[in-house]
């Protein structure tokens, strides 16, 4: 989870001082199973409403793992991040092995940014530039393919709307 202050990187995730234990485990398990509950979501773009599955990502483990080590994702699938409130976010690709596009979206579920084709492995940051309550990632180059864009709105119960 994010907080204010300096930053660490934590397993795939760049967050705000998490604790000391946390970064261990994470250099100590990056190729660890992680459980993810599976959830719905639909975006609202261009007068359509577009349907996902999507692994959820909501405590410190979840999403410091997040897509790390996957081969590929279904064109319809993804990960979704909750920060469980709305704050700044940055992101890597340290040992993630496919292309994503990283949808930044406000507690309201409007996306506020999108951050196209991250490169693979990379540990340059992407910050959300936005606070924000949650992260889509999807297959790089689907939000363009798809038309999503800043402003529609994300539908799912963490932002209330779904």
């Amino acid at each position: 989870m994010a907080f204010a202050g300096f930053h660490r990187r934590l397993g795939r995730r760049v967050f705000f001082s998490a604790p000391l234990a946390l970064v261990a485990g994470a250099a100590l398990g990056q190729g660890a199973d992680v459980k993810f509950k599976r959830s719905s979501l639909a975006i609202e773009t261009g007068g359509r409403e577009l349907k996902f599955e999507v692994d959820m990502a909501t405590n410190d483990a979840e999403r410091s793992h997040g897509l790390m080590f996957r081969k590929s994702l279904g064109p319809y699938e993804g990960m979704l991040f909750d920060f469980h409130q709305e704050q700044p976010v940055s992101f890597w690709m340290k040992n993630t092995l496919i292309p994503l596009d990283m949808i930044f979206i406000a507690a309201d579920g409007t996306i506020r940014h999108i951050h196209s084709n991250a490169v693979p492995l990379s540990t340059d940051a992407i910050p959300s530039q936005f606070p924000v309550r949650g992260v889509l990632e999807i297959n790089g180059g689907s939000a363009k393919l798809l038309g999503l864009k800043p402003g529609d709105k994300v539908k799912h119960p963490i932002f209330g709307n779904g």
